[in-house]
């Protein structure tokens, strides 16, 4: 039998926090985030790039952390408004009803005292690091999922009976010597080990064996699982489906519904499970901002070349080149549009600002409303897609090629900003 395991942080931002501040410990802390609009004021400065663990409440693009924005104050609009989300929070405050994407307001409304902290991804970035590089000395194949989570391949590593006291020894050792608090799951597949990480939490490990599996999974709930989302929760429950052990007995039902309902039901039977992958290559990258409503498009037009920009300098570290484009728009009332284009040419950051203002054109469809949110994705890298890049005007592009990686050094060197198209100003 092959063991995997699964690596949790708990609790990551405000563990990390704790590392820095410990009069946290013990206190209802959560770590504030609010989308950067900084980003397009002309005096914006210290915007930072980050390529890795991406993805959820941990963007590619972020402002650097100063000790001044670790407030309260950091979240409040000129006119008082407290705005933002909570990224996360700590198990005190939890217990007062406090939730990750909580709004920062009702979240002060559940738990007055609550202690909010500004995101500090730097710090996160090198905790991450650190532990990942502590992991791949103890396991001989470790995957980083995330920023806060890793799986791990134990066969021919540790004997099966012997991975309870060493996945228990492991968290111990990275409280230790990291400072960090983690869970850990161990099961057959990892999809298994995930779900028994769950129940691990907080600072704890459980481990799944073929003969406990039955008595473990048949009565977790089915959103429970990672991979059921909200639709195919009440596809579930409409064919009265709660459990993960009603789940199991329906097979032929889930199959009916086709290849991923087929998957899914494999993964939670235990007989599906994938390969630990030591290194990811990024299929695609992108930027998006929120905002107050607003209606002038000028102003939309001068916020797209500032995205295009930010992007382009990302591109340009990954070194590769995209070849389809896609920019979406999110209008008040709940409207949307978007528009997507593909094109085999060489990579520049002059024709990719044109594109963009160009997808935006086709895309406002609801020029009578105001805009809220302007997304900009580029994917199907030629690395990955095998695509030819075409020929035509290739050279005019190479010298244009070159001048951007000429810019690039400079941004590299004095940040983003150091270089902006006269339109942005």
């Amino acid at each position: 039998m092959r063991m995997k395991i699964h690596i949790d942080i708990d609790c990551f931002f405000v563990s990390a926090a704790r590392i820095k501040e410990p009069e946290l410990q013990h206190l209802p802390v959560a770590i504030g985030g609010r989308s950067d609009t900084k980003i397009f004021n002309n005096a914006a400065k210290n915007q930072t790039v980050n390529l890795e663990n991406s993805g959820s409440f941990v963007p590619t693009f972020y402002k650097a952390y100063e000790e001044k924005d670790d407030d309260i104050t950091a979240f409040k609009d000129p006119d008082g408004r407290i705005r933002g989300i909570l990224t996360t929070s700590s198990y005190e405050a939890r217990a007062y009803g406090v939730k990750t994407a909580m709004n920062i307001r009702e979240a002060l409304q559940l738990c007055p005292e609550l202690i909010i902290k500004a995101p500090n991804m730097s710090l996160y970035q090198e905790l991450s690091h650190t532990l990942h590089d502590f992991l791949a000395r103890k396991i001989p194949l470790i995957e980083q999922a995330s920023i806060d989570e890793f799986y791990g391949d134990l066969h021919g590593w540790v004997a099966d009976e012997d991975v309870p006291a060493f996945i228990d020894n492991l968290r111990h050792e990275i409280k230790k010597e990291i400072k960090l608090p983690v869970s850990i799951g161990a099961a057959k597949t990892r999809y298994i080990a995930k779900l028994a990480t769950t129940y691990a939490k907080p600072f704890g490990c459980k481990t799944i064996y073929p003969w406990d599996f039955d008595k473990f999974i048949n009565p977790i709930k089915v959103e429970e699982f990672a991979g059921i989302g909200r639709s195919m929760q009440q596809k579930l429950n409409a064919a009265q489906i709660k459990t993960l052990g009603e789940l199991r007995l329906r097979r032929g039902t889930l199959e009916s519904w086709g290849p991923y309902a087929k998957e899914l039901y494999k993964r939670v039977n235990g007989e599906s499970d994938a390969e630990i992958k030591t290194q990811h290559q990024r299929k695609s990258i992108g930027i998006s901002r929120t905002f107050d409503p607003l209606f002038d498009r000028k102003e939309i037009k001068r916020r797209i070349h500032i995205l295009a920009r930010h992007l382009s300098f990302a591109i340009y570290k990954l070194e590769v080149v995209p070849t389809v484009y896609h920019l979406s728009i999110a209008y008040e009332m709940n409207q949307k549009s978007h528009k997507n284009i593909s094109l085999s040419e060489l990579f520049t950051e002059q024709k990719f600002d044109a594109l963009c203002i160009r997808m935006f054109h086709e895309a406002d469809i609801h020029k009578r409303l105001h805009i809220i949110r302007l997304s900009i994705n580029c994917s199907s890298f030629t690395r990955d897609s095998k695509k030819e890049l075409s020929l035509i005007g290739f050279e005019e592009d190479k010298k244009m090629n070159r001048l951007t990686q000429e810019t690039q050094k400079l941004r590299q060197k004095y940040g983003i900003d150091t270089i902006k198209f006269a339109s942005e100003l």
